[in-house]
Parts: structure tokens; C-alpha cells; sequence
């Protein structure tokens, strides 16, 4: 694969463990479907990820692996990982495509452009290392709590799950993350993803976390009518020493 995806995903924080697991998975996609750049600018990746679709369904029909990829194991589990890849090269590509036309936007002023991407850097960098910093931390969000996305988003049909883990009920828990205050629209997306995970997982326990700063009024009170979702707001705590102490 493109050393240019592995610093990607290396800039995303995640453990160089997770990052080889990522590279593997596109890579045994890649040799079994063709060059994955010329898939996505053909129909962006959407007719390999549709191969790669098991549902529970599915597996309590025991129907087959419909892809082209070898493996032995469980279907779902094993073309859910597949998929997963696929689609976070997919988001790859688009992050990618998204950063040149910024650069590219001659209607911008240079100072504005410059402001644009300073800004849209910012805010993604603050975003990775809060989602790295709770994954070390998981259980402070809530004991008993277990990470279960093998260090790296979720993919569902609405989009990228920040995290999501196990409760010690053995519920699955989504976790979003905003960095400033949450709106209504945070609440309508963590609902979309619990929603999808539903779907895909019809016997589970499904329960959401939305972390933020701060909530709006207006999410505080689409978030009062879902009895499974929870809102939990973060602080920062600074500690400072003179340059010359070693902290305790």
C-alpha cells in the first residue's frame, strides 16, 4: 500500500499495532479486487465494500463468503474488518481530495486559505488527541467500560464511530467526541450510528456517550427523550512546574 495511507493513519494517532492491521486488511483487499485508487475513482470503492457486506442475517443462514478474499473463520467478523478497511481508505482518498481543493481554491485570498486549513488542522488534531487520550483512559469515562473497535473507528453506514466499546452489562456503547460545545446535530449523529448498529447487530444492548465541552440547549433536550444516550461533559486540568523540576 501507499506510504502516503500509512502516514495517514500513523497522523491519526492510532498504535503502530492498529496502523499494520489497517495496511494488512487494504492490502489483502487490494490483491484480491485490483488497485484500490483506480476503484475509487471508478465508483469510490462502493462496489468492493458492497461485496464485503454479511449481515446477521446472513449468518444465521450461514450463507457463504460472497467476496473474493480467502480466510478461515467467522464470515461477518472477518469481512466486518475487511469492510472497515475499505472504507477508511475510502476516507482516505476523500480527506485527501478535500485538502487540494483547499489548497487549490483560487477564489480564497492566500491569508484566508491559509486561515481555512489552519483552522480545519486544528480542530482535527484537537479531535485525534482527545479520542487518543480517552482510549488510554477508558474506563474514567465510565468503569467497566471496554474498547472493542480494535483501535480504530468503527465504520458504519452514517459514518466513522469515534469509539465504541462494552459496558459491564455487555451492552455496546457508541462514543462520539466534540471538542467544543455539542449542538442537536451531534445528537442526531450519535443516534444515526446507534441506529446503524442496531441494524447491524439486531440482539444487542445498544447505548450512546456524547462527550463535549458543553452542550446547547437544544441538545440537552433532544437528548432528555433517549433514555440510552448520555451526555458526559470533559475539563482540562493543567499542572505546571519551573523548567529545572521533575514532576511527582
Amino acid at each position: 500500500m501507499k506510504l502516503a495511507y500509512q502516514n495517514w493513519l500513523v497522523q491519526l494517532g492510532y498504535a503502530d499495532g492498529t496502523v499494520q492491521a489497517q495496511m494488512h486488511r487494504a492490502t489483502r483487499v487490494e490483491e484480491c479486487y485490483g488497485d484500490l485508487d483506480e476503484h475509487y475513482d471508478r465508483d469510490q470503492l462502493q462496489s468492493v465494500i458492497h461485496e464485503l457486506k454479511y449481515s446477521t442475517e446472513d449468518e444465521r443462514r450461514d450463507k457463504p463468503n460472497p467476496s473474493r478474499i480467502p480466510f478461515s473463520g467467522n464470515n461477518r467478523n472477518n469481512l466486518a474488518s475487511y469492510r472497515n478497511a475499505t472504507e477508511r481508505y475510502c476516507k482516505f482518498r476523500r480527506e485527501m481530495v478535500n485538502d487540494e481543493d483547499i489548497a487549490d481554491n483560487s477564489t480564497l485570498a492566500m491569508k484566508d486559505s491559509e486561515d481555512v486549513g489552519n483552522e480545519r488542522g486544528q480542530l482535527i488534531g484537537l479531535e485525534r488527541d482527545m479520542q487518543s487520550t480517552l482510549r488510554r483512559a477508558i474506563t474514567q469515562l465510565e468503569p467497566g467500560l471496554k474498547i472493542i473497535d480494535e483501535g480504530a473507528e468503527r465504520s458504519v453506514s452514517s459514518g466513522f464511530i469515534d469509539i465504541t466499546a462494552k459496558d459491564a452489562k455487555g451492552s455496546v456503547v457508541v462514543i462520539e467526541l466534540k471538542t467544543g460545545t455539542a449542538r442537536q446535530k451531534a445528537v442526531g449523529q450519535i443516534l444515526s450510528y446507534m441506529g446503524d448498529i442496531a441494524d447491524e447487530e439486531p440482539d444487542a444492548d445498544i447505548r450512546g456517550i456524547l462527550v463535549a465541552s458543553d452542550f446547547d440547549k437544544k441538545a440537552r433536550a433532544a437528548a432528555r427523550m433517549v433514555p440510552t444516550l448520555s451526555l458526559r461533559a470533559y475539563k482540562v486540568h493543567f499542572e505546571f512546574t519551573t523548567a529545572d523540576e521533575t514532576p511527582t
